[in-house]
């Protein structure tokens, strides 16, 4: 198993915790938005004498509203096409499970999310990758580059959109051309779609599910985690129109018996949460990425992947290993008592020797904590580079 590339520097975060540093996290895509009072409520009020077991794929009503909140996103399912899980990161552990046996290939684009690299190892999977570059912000790469990738034990692509850790949405083209590739080929698409709502610039989001013809083929894994800024609810949920894949990732799903029943209780408040707290949300996100790149602008020497969904920016530095910087911020270096934490990119790639001049940082924190940031990291690059 690979060691997590958001979580393996805590140890050092920690260290400087306790001589009084403080660190500001720019690792980990945690909201510091406000989760929905609906949701806070609706478990503070459950009216609940025994906290049972929950059904194995999820309650029926949560169930079914969630097939209500697709249809509002043009994507047409009913509650039998949802399993409810612990977690995006359940979801995908079932999907890799339920659709790749030991051995078998899974295509993904990358950078990507490093428990990608983790689920794939933990089910005997290899992950073929496919290198998008920074200098086009990630785009999706020259499908020809997927198809040459295709062999005998290829099963699905995997694809995050909009992209953890690069922020990148994938425009309609971009979509429909690898919905034709993976009926070509009688694949499965998978598409971790938890930052759905996070499109910017006035692009919009474009699901698998809502693409022609892809019943049997298209895979949705998604979570509140994000998009209600409820991390630590872990509910999650596989969306699936291809009856054999929701048979298959049930049983997964009852090998571990429900998912948490409170958390289903927020999750499915959550989902009266008015457009307006999204707007809100939208906006403010926008405006951090804005501030951030405008701030990374001043820094000499380095390139920056300009987001458009998501709340994560892939920034290239003139270093030779991003963890040994990253390590070294927190173990040697502060400004007035404050360093940063970053999440070096290296563990996003499958691909040895790819991202190790990249890091990945999370705008999920107010505007001044990141001018802060910014400040803390050009300061901290000039004086490493110049040790």
């Amino acid at each position: 198993m690979p060691s997590s590339p958001i979580r393996k520097l805590v140890p050092y975060a920690e260290e400087a915790k306790k001589r009084g540093v403080h660190v500001i996290h720019l690792n980990i895509g945690q909201p510091d938005i406000k989760t929905p009072k609906a949701a806070l409520d609706a478990v503070k009020n459950a009216s609940i004498e025994v906290l049972a077991y929950s059904r194995t794929e999820g309650s029926e009503a949560y169930r079914g509203k969630i097939a209500s909140y697709y249809a509002k996103h043009q994507v047409h399912v009913t509650a039998k096409d949802i399993i409810v899980t612990t977690g995006g990161s359940e979801a995908l552990a079932f999907t890799m499970g339920s659709i790749l046996d030991e051995g078998d290939e899974v295509i993904i684009p990358e950078p990507f999310y490093a428990n990608y690299n983790g689920f794939a190892a933990a089910n005997g999977v290899k992950v073929i990758p496919i290198l998008s570059s920074i200098t086009n912000n990630f785009a999706l790469p020259d499908i020809a580059d997927f198809e040459q990738k295709i062999s005998a034990r290829t099963k699905a692509i995997l694809i995050c959109n909009p992209g953890n850790p690069t922020g990148y949405l994938y425009n309609e083209q971009e979509i429909k051309q690898l919905v034709d590739l993976v009926k070509k080929y009688d694949l499965f698409l998978v598409a971790d779609e938890v930052y759905r709502e996070f499109a910017y610039d006035g692009k919009q989001h474009h699901s698998i599910l809502a693409q022609a013809g892809m019943d049997n083929h298209a895979i949705i894994v998604d979570s509140v985690s994000k998009r209600y800024s409820m991390c630590g609810a872990r509910i999650g949920c596989i969306v699936s129109k291809n009856p054999l894949v929701i048979e298959t990732a049930m049983k997964f799903a009852q090998a571990r018996l429900s998912p948490p029943t409170l958390a289903q209780i927020a999750g499915e408040a959550a989902l009266d949460t008015p457009q307006h707290y999204f707007d809100d949300v939208i906006a403010e996100y926008v405006s951090r990425r804005d501030l951030l790149l405008a701030e990374l602008s001043k820094i000499d020497n380095i390139k920056i992947a300009r987001p458009s969904g998501a709340f994560y920016c892939v920034v290239e530095l003139p270093v030779a290993n991003s963890d040994d910087f990253a390590q070294w911020l927190l173990e040697e270096f502060q400004i007035n008592g404050d360093t940063v934490m970053v999440a070096p990119a290296a563990g996003f790639y499958a691909t040895e020797g790819q991202g190790l001049n990249q890091i990945r940082i999370a705008y999920v924190l107010e505007k001044e904590q990141l001018k802060k940031a910014v400040h803390i990291l050009d300061k901290g690059l000039k004086q490493y580079l110049n040790r």
